[in-house]
């Protein structure tokens, strides 16, 4: 397992992130700790979760369950500082959370603490806004994605609410990091310079969609990652499981995600199809597993801190964890470019 440095912070991260979205659900708790004892004993120092989660289905029932099954976790195997803890607050858009508020500073306070309890735990090293309250392009929305409408002046003065408040949760001790998730380049941008200006916190990391099938990363969000040192944790890098193989031609197995969210977020549609199939393919011809050749190609680029992986099953654990030590070669890379730049934008 490789390590590499959160942000511009003295936080160090796996390169391999355990994700965590299925406990509760998908997922018992049972099962959820025998996940997480697999992944600290290979190496794996970062968990990644939220207030929202489990999401395979999310509902005002199972809100919050996953990080209470972290919370049980940490306190029966007291392995608290073994672990570096992300969780995200929510935005609005879900009644059974603050109303259906959107994110301010009065939410982030009620959140964090509300995560504090539910973690058994007195800091959380990463706390990540989930998604920004104005629109943006991910989970499909980048068809009809249009900033234009957009309010700066009422974008900005949140930005600068939420900093300030997270400043004081961060000087108090509950929070050594903050980072961002579903932005875009202006947004973390702009919460870069406002922090600067202010002597705010600086965002640390930005958690967005990035697999062989959605690379919009490989843009301008790698220069900003290179100048700013803001690295990406990519979530979905086996897109939602379309990149093993186990959805073509129309499959759809019984217990699978897509058997329980349809379409996978706009994932699993025609378009996915082709080039899902040609990665697939190519893994076999080199005798690559085909998740582990997803994953060890986002292990490849420079602007990734770590790759979030999900599972529901211990071999799909152990499979994914394996990634980490696969390196490709570079015929591989090069096959994976053809089929690039012949699907550009498959999702």
């Amino acid at each position: 397992m490789k390590y590499k440095t959160l942000g511009r912070t003295d936080i160090t991260v796996s390169e391999i992130c355990l994700g965590t979205m299925t406990w509760g659900t998908q997922n018992s708790e049972a099962e959820a700790h025998e996940q997480m004892d697999y992944a600290v004993a290979h190496g794996v120092n970062f968990f990644d979760t939220a207030e929202l989660y489990p999401t395979t289905p999310v509902s005002a029932e199972t809100y919050a369950d996953t990080e209470k099954i972290i919370g049980n976790w940490f306190q029966k195997a007291g392995k608290r500082k073994d672990v570096v803890l992300a969780t995200k607050v929510a935005g609005a858009g879900r009644p059974y959370i603050r109303g259906g508020a959107p994110i301010d500073g009065g939410t982030i306070r009620q959140a964090v603490d509300a995560s504090l309890q539910r973690l058994k735990t007195d800091y959380i090293d990463l706390y990540q806004i989930h998604w920004p309250n104005r629109g943006h392009y991910h989970f499909r929305n980048a068809w009809q994605y249009d900033p234009s409408t957009q309010d700066k002046a009422r974008t900005v003065a949140e930005i600068i609410e939420k900093l300030e408040v997270l400043g004081d949760i961060v000087k108090s001790g509950k929070v050594r990091a903050i980072g961002l998730s579903n932005e875009t380049v202006w947004g973390t941008q702009k919460f870069l310079s406002i922090a600067e200006k202010k002597g705010l916190p600086r965002v640390a990391s930005v958690q967005n969609e990035y697999s062989l099938l959605y690379r919009t990363h490989d843009l301008d969000f790698a220069e900003l990652s290179h100048y700013e040192d803001v690295g990406l944790l990519a979530y979905s890098p086996l897109a939602a499981g379309i990149l093993t193989g186990k959805y073509l031609n129309g499959e759809v197995p019984a217990g699978s995600r897509a058997s329980i969210n349809g379409d996978l977020g706009g994932r699993l549609q025609p378009h996915q199809e082709a080039p899902a199939a040609a990665y697939v393919e190519i893994a076999g011809r080199h005798g690559l597993d085909p998740a582990q050749m997803a994953l060890a190609f986002c292990l490849t680029r420079p602007f990734l801190t770590s790759a979030i992986i999900g599972a529901t099953s211990m071999e799909q654990l152990r499979t994914n964890v394996g990634a980490a030590d696969i390196t490709l070669t570079d015929e591989v890379l090069q096959e994976i470019a053809v089929v690039h730049r012949r699907h550009p934008m498959p999702l």
